[in-house]
């Protein structure tokens, strides 16, 4: 017999990274609580990536899902005319898309994010005939393919050339005084650049991976426009800051812009299951039958979960004010916390219910995380270094639970700096011991 843990490092690939992080065997999960086989209980900052906007275990949601099931509703269901795929598609349009002022075509991809993005370039290559897609710095696309070559850490990408694509300085990366649009076109413009013109200008308006970089809504309706300008596509990759994550629906929706597609996956799915959704202008819709397809593009207990998410928390706009209040409160502590500590703390910053502490000191915030973890909190890093602390609690978790979850972060900060100080008296108490 092995130990409980044993089993995992023993069969299961290296390529496993969550578990290194929060090494426990987790066993339930309810709304912001995670519970390990030893009935240990942790709050939730990491939300499945995000892809647990709405709780571990939503109970509305999860109602819904069980009734399907008993009256053996179809589960797998390619791409079949569906009750439930016709039920989402209705609500989502009544409910998210009308109120906006967006009429998008849908279409269901491969239930990934990779995937989602897959099928977004691979359109705007066949609209445009052109070849070569625009991404920034930092930016997170996803691990296959076209998505990986789109994404910006070194670290992810392989040394293998996916695709063709110029990578350029995102929002403020170069600094606030640089003026990345004039940038951007004078490289479009020149023919002696090396540039080709684009297909598509993909982006995050929030880089959740990135570090919780926010461009701000002057540089995305730039960005909009220079699209236009130069006949290529805009995508906005919302599959982290979509479905509330910012404190809207899209993410986009603060800059007032309207792009030409729309990736969204992870909380699309309500529940913590796979699905992922395209939107793209009517005219875009230029797809053979069968062109781009995937097995299980048609999951039905996703359909079930996200039309009863829609129909719970998006039918009309209180929720979004539900998730303000509790963006406030991150916010106040994030920067609290880095008035108190500006000698550890770089700066906060975020947007919605994604929020981030970036620290001088990857190492400091990695050390961060580990003591959050054995404080009972559950929270993820990101960055370029993974120096920045990513605060991403569900939309819908508890004032109560909210707060306890940010002490804790705070308890931790102090744990972790008390320990450093002390190995720092007991190396200097060595030194004196050894110079006299």
């Amino acid at each position: 017999m092995t130990a409980n843990n044993d089993i995992f490092s023993l069969h299961e690939s290296k390529v496993r990274s969550y578990c290194r992080a929060f090494p426990t065997v987790f066993t339930k999960a309810k709304g912001s609580l995670l519970f390990d086989e030893y009935g240990n209980e942790y709050i939730d900052f990491l939300c499945g990536a995000g892809a647990v906007n709405f709780g571990h275990n939503n109970p509305i949601i999860k109602e819904s899902i069980i009734q399907y099931l008993e009256n053996d509703g179809l589960v797998m269901g390619l791409d079949f005319h569906t009750q439930a795929k016709r039920e989402f598609i209705r609500k989502f349009n009544e409910l998210v898309l009308m109120p906006r002022g967006l009429a998008y075509r849908m279409q269901f991809t491969n239930p990934t994010g990779t995937s989602v993005v897959e099928s977004a370039i691979k359109l705007a290559r066949k609209y445009t005939g052109r070849e070569n897609v625009f991404a920034f710095t930092n930016g997170y696309h996803g691990m296959t393919g076209v998505s990986l070559s789109l994404t910006g850490n070194r670290g992810n990408r392989q040394a293998i050339s996916y695709s063709n694509v110029t990578r350029l300085p995102f929002d403020k990366y170069l600094g606030s005084g640089f003026d990345e649009l004039s940038y951007y076109r004078k490289l479009l413009r020149d023919n002696s650049s090396g540039i080709d013109l684009p297909a598509a200008i993909i982006l995050e308006t929030v880089q959740g991976e990135g570090g919780i970089n926010v461009a701000s809504e002057k540089w995305l309706r730039e960005i909009a426009e220079l699209a236009q300008e130069c006949g290529a596509l805009l995508i906005v990759d919302d599959i982290q800051a979509g479905c509330g994550r910012t404190g809207k629906f899209f993410s986009f929706e603060r800059a007032g812009i309207k792009p030409d597609i729309v990736c969204l996956s992870k909380s699309i799915g309500a529940f913590g299951v796979p699905m992922s959704l395209l939107l793209f202008r009517e005219d875009l819709d230029i797809w053979k039958v069968g062109e781009d397809i995937g097995t299980f593009r048609g999951n039905n207990i996703a359909f079930i979960a996200a039309a009863k998410m829609l129909d719970t928390y998006w039918n009309g706009f209180d929720f979004e004010e539900e998730i303000a209040e509790r963006a406030a409160i991150v916010k106040s502590f994030a920067q609290g916390l880095a008035d108190t500590y500006p000698e550890l703390i770089k700066e906060s910053r975020g947007i919605g219910l994604m929020q981030g502490i970036e620290f001088y000191d990857e190492t400091l915030c990695a050390a961060i995380s580990k003591s959050c973890f054995s404080n009972g909190l559950v929270i993820e890093r990101s960055g370029e270094r993974d120096q920045v602390l990513k605060i991403m609690p569900a939309l819908t978790i508890g004032l109560d639970e909210l707060h306890k979850g940010l002490q804790i972060i705070d308890l931790s900060l102090g744990q972790v700096i008390a320990k450093i100080a002390a190995t720092q008296n007991i190396e200097r108490e060595l030194s004196s011991v050894v110079a006299s």
